[in-house]
Parts: C-alpha cells; structure tokens; sequence
C-alpha cells in the first residue's frame, strides 16, 4: 500500500523546508537508507532518508520549492499502484514557488527610467525677451528678481535695478552643469530559510526579553603570551576566541545563574555547559556548540570549533551540532569591531559580544603604558539574569582572561 512521505521537522525551529534537489526521480525503486532528496532547512541543508521500500510514484514539490513541515513531499508504494485518493486528500499545501522561478536564475535587476536632470532654465519665468538677455549677459538668475510688469513679469528696468545680495555670490545660472544620466537599480532575491528563522527568532527575543548590557574592559596580554606558548606544543593552532571559549566555560562553573534560561512559567538553570560559538555563512548566522566546554581542553575547544565552522560553511552540520546551547559567544574581533552589542540568542538568557584586542594607553601603578585592551558585552535577559549575576560572571571572566595560568588548576 502507497504511504505518503511529509516534510520532516529537521530541527528544533524548522517551520518550513525547501527542495534543494531531487536525488531519486520518479519511478525510481528505493529502499529504506536511500537519500531522496537535499532539504535546506533554517540551519543546514540535509539529506531526506527514505524509510519505505517500493517504488518513488510521486513527487509533489519541485526543485527549489518550499513547503510547510508535515507536508506531503512524495509516495511510494508499489509500481504501478493507484494514488488518485492519496492526492485528492490534498494533505499538503500548495508549494511556494521555486526560488530559480523567483529569481529567474539570476537576482532580479529592475531599472527606472532615469530622472530628467534640468538646468536652470529661464524660459519658465515670465519675462521679456529683452530682459532675459540681459540677464544672460550678466549671468543673473532671474528666479531671484521680483517683476513689476503685469502679473509680475520681469522688464528690462527690474534687471537694471536688481542688486545681488551680498553672500549670494555668483549666480548659479552662469554655471554650466554637466548632463547626468543616472538610473535607479536594485536587486531582489527570495529571503532563505536561514535568513527567515535569523529574523523570526531575534525579533521575538528583542522584543520579548528585557535586555540590558554590561561592558568590561580586559588586559590581553597574558593571554596573548599564553597562546603563543599553546602554540609552540599544540597539533592544532590555538586561537585567541579558543581561549575564551574556555574561559567563559569556566566562568559559567563558578556563575551558575548565568547558565540559565527562560521557559514562561519557569527558569531552567543548566548544571551541563554548552557554549554556542557564532559563525557566519553565505546565508547567514549559525551557532555550532561546543557541548561540556568546561571540561575539554583549549587545543580539544579548538579543534572542535574548527570541525564545526568548516561544516556549518559547507551546510553539512546535524541538529545535534547546533541544537542545545546554554550560552551564546558572538567574536567581531577579527573584523576590527572595537565593541557592540548582541542580541540573545534563545533559550539563553546571555550573549557575549568580544570585540578585538587593541594596544591602548593605560595606567599601571601610576605609570602609562600600552597593553592590548579587550572590550566585551554581555546581554542579559532580565527576567532570568539580574546586574549583580552579569556583573560577577564578568569578573570572573576577567580574572581567568589576565591570569590565564588559572585556567589550568
């Protein structure tokens, strides 16, 4: 008997996916293990897995074609089989059109008619023959001169009369503007799945959590000195967001209520730590975990962060690689970004914003001197985390970040 194949719900926040390619056509005999198809989801592009053994009768979504989760995508059954009843029962919503037949391969150009680009030009003001020449010759603008002929027609004694003022200077009518033909052009693409959940899931935390931030300065210096010690034994090169990674782990030990979360009728405060390291991709913004940070290595973070960027670049994580955080680190250091501020990233009830670490003047038992100054920002959402939590997790924080040696006892 034909069963039919639904859009499956690929990840904790996927409401709807797109067809990226078909890998089985119809009439194809499959079996369970066979990969149907690529699906793009809000987080990666995953495989399908058919779990049905006959073979593929229908195919209900195009290439490029989006649907809810829960819709029918496909069935198989046996070759041959009648399936009129199974689409009359028209369990899946009409599929949104495919994104190539959107964008026409290409991203749409739309071009205006260039706006007119004009002179001043005396012909619109009422105004003798002869005075227009005379303005001319003077290079006076006759928009400027008040007429006193019939219905404020300009005459030759208003031209001889007019004094310009004083800061008007030389008339524009004198100068000879180029000709500039310009249009007005943009392109439109169809918004991705990606892009799609970025918008709906930090727009409801903006505007539902109750942030507020906290700034702190840190003194790098030890840290840098650190890596570059790692560095000398490490297999894998050890990088400064590596060290902080670790660093918040631990802070997060010693500053439980930061490691926590907002539920509605209920705070969750998590005894495990998963830190959600931010990277950006062609599509957008995806956070990898690191799952039980604080009691992996600075060279093991490193790996496993470098592991997971270059997958989530390439589409191929699994929900488990980015499902789960209980906080959330977003690094523009690399980028030169001196500060900013992040928005949480639900369920956590914190962010960290890093921004680069920058030789700046200080003082230093009364003297001045230059140390590589690190600003970070936390946000906080308020009905979990209050200053006092934020604050004390930042100091300790600092204190692993400037004496990082106590991040090995």
């Amino acid at each position: 008997m034909a069963e039919v194949i639904n859009m499956p719900k690929m990840s904790d926040t996927m409401t709807e996916g797109v067809i990226v390619s078909w890998l089985k056509k119809v009439g194809d005999d499959v079996k369970p293990g066979d990969i149907l198809a690529e699906v793009e989801t809000d987080k990666a592009t995953m495989e399908l897995e058919n779990y049905i053994k006959g073979t593929l009768l229908h195919i209900g979504i195009p290439e490029g074609g989006s649907v809810p989760v829960d819709s029918l995508i496909a069935i198989v059954g046996a070759k041959g089989e009648d399936i009129s009843s199974l689409l009359a029962a028209g369990s899946a919503p009409k599929a949104a059109a495919p994104a190539a037949e959107v964008a026409k391969e290409e991203p749409v150009v739309v071009a205006n008619t260039p706006a007119p680009v004009s002179n001043a030009d005396d012909s619109r003001v009422k105004a003798s023959p002869l005075a227009k020449s005379i303005a001319k010759e003077k290079g006076i603008d006759l928009s400027k001169i008040a007429g006193s002929g019939d219905q404020g027609r300009i005459v030759r004694k208003d031209i001889e009369n007019y004094t310009p003022a004083a800061k008007e200077g030389k008339s524009t009518a004198a100068i000879a503007l180029p000709q500039i033909v310009a249009s007005e052009n943009y392109t439109e693409v169809p918004v991705s799945q990606m892009r799609k959940a970025i918008a709906r899931r930090l727009s409801e935390s903006k505007h539902t959590a109750p942030h507020f931030y906290l700034t702190m300065s840190i003194n790098m210096d030890k840290a840098i000195a650190a890596r570059k010690q790692m560095n000398e034994f490490s297999e894998v090169k050890i990088s400064v967001n590596d060290i902080i990674v670790k660093a918040v782990a631990l802070s997060l030990r010693k500053n439980p209520n930061a490691n926590s979360s907002w539920l509605g009728d209920k705070i969750r405060y998590n005894q495990h730590i998963h830190v959600g390291v931010a990277v950006a991709i062609e599509d957008g913004l995806i956070v990898p975990v690191v799952k039980f940070a604080d009691n992996k290595s600075i060279s093991h973070i490193s790996a496993e962060v470098k592991q997971l960027a270059e997958k989530a670049k390439n589409k191929k994580l699994q929900p488990n690689e980015f499902e789960g955080n209980t906080f959330t680190i977003s690094n523009l250091g690399m980028y030169g970004i001196d500060e900013f501020t992040a928005i949480i990233n639900p369920p956590d009830a914190c962010i960290l914003a890093v921004g680069a670490a920058k030789e700046t003047v200080v003082a230093v038992n009364g003297e001045m001197k230059i140390a590589q100054i690190m600003k970070v920002t936390l946000s906080c959402d308020h009905r979990v985390v209050d200053g006092a939590v934020g604050s004390s997790f930042l100091q300790t924080l600092k204190d692993l970040l400037e004496n990082p040696v106590k991040m090995l006892v």
